[in-house]
């Protein structure tokens, strides 16, 4: 098949390695230079613009960062619909607003360009390992067409509904995801605060119904991040714990913007979200700190310098 894929950031270039491997002719366009290159070592097409690119597409996948970025991809000057012809596939796995997803899509239909909201969960390692969760909004039919595509990129395709329920799918994603990464801050500070050690907490926590795989990875980071404050404090050092750079993973700042589409969501629906709003007040403090592309376990940081 002919593939176009748009944005070859830290998910999206591994994403269309996968593709190029599987033996799709995959063009390639991306602002910077640098995130084509592996892809054009691989074997791929680079092209100037994204309308030079659906041009030559079957099916065009996005990859982006937020709801702009998507719509001038698709719909600016240059965009897809400028090169896409008649039944045209555009898959969006981007994290956006599902309000701005309906009017994506109804804008290429207009055109008689399908498309499908597929955003994912999984991060860079779901990726890497072409293991992502894909939830998918649009069409059944388009995505029965689509699928042999997607499982490539990951292990488990749900169907949410019509255009937009795939957004909202991931938006409750990442409210799970952030509120259980608070809980396990503030847990792991509290232990912290009365002594105990972090790392053999966690191992505790692990053993019983509180696990999760946000206990898992991030709490790792968060557990090592309060093990060193631990030793500094011990050795007296005057070195700041809180420069400690975290893993690099998905960016603080992009789980900001990503839980600023679930509150709108919940004002729209009428619906309280008092957890989610803790969790948006610490991450807009690290983001106000220059600590935006720091991994989401920086959450620790915010919460442990809380007091009653």
């Amino acid at each position: 098949m002919q593939i176009g894929f748009i944005g070859l950031g830290v998910m999206g270039r591994p994403m269309a390695l996968h593709l190029v491997r599987a033996g799709h002719t995959v063009r390639v366009y991306a602002r910077r230079t640098e995130g084509a290159a592996p892809l054009i070592a691989a074997g791929a097409v680079r092209c100037a613009t994204s309308a030079e690119l659906a041009a030559a597409s079957d099916l065009v996948i996005t990859m982006v960062t937020a709801t702009a970025d998507v719509e001038q991809v698709l719909l600016g000057e240059t965009g897809v619909l400028a090169g896409a012809r008649p039944g045209t596939i555009v898959i969006d796995m981007s994290t956006i607003a599902p309000q701005a997803t309906r009017r994506i899509a109804a804008a290429l239909a207009e055109r008689r360009v399908r498309m499908l909201d597929a955003p994912v969960t999984g991060g860079p390692a779901g990726a890497e390992g072409g293991t992502l969760t894909i939830m998918v909004g649009g069409d059944a039919a388009v995505l029965d067409e689509a699928r042999p595509v997607l499982e490539r990129l990951g292990r488990q395709i749900v169907y949410m509904g019509g255009h937009g329920t795939g957004q909202i799918a991931k938006a409750c994603n990442q409210l799970a995801l952030l509120v259980n990464a608070e809980g396990v801050a503030e847990a792991l500070a509290l232990g912290a605060r009365y002594g105990l050690d972090p790392t053999t907490l966690r191992e505790a926590l692990l053993g019983g119904i509180a696990s999760s795989r946000v206990l898992d990875v991030f709490g790792a980071r968060m557990a090592a991040h309060l093990v060193g404050r631990q030793t500094a404090l011990a050795v007296g050092s005057h070195s700041d714990p809180t420069l400690r750079e975290f893993t690099p993973g998905m960016a603080t700042r992009l789980y900001d913007k990503d839980l600023n589409i679930v509150l709108e969501l919940a004002r729209e629906a009428g619906q309280a979200l008092p957890a989610a709003s803790v969790v948006r007040a610490h991450l807009d403090r690290l983001v106000a700190e220059g600590k935006s592309n720091r991994d989401l376990a920086a959450l620790i940081e915010a919460v442990e310098r809380l007091q009653s």
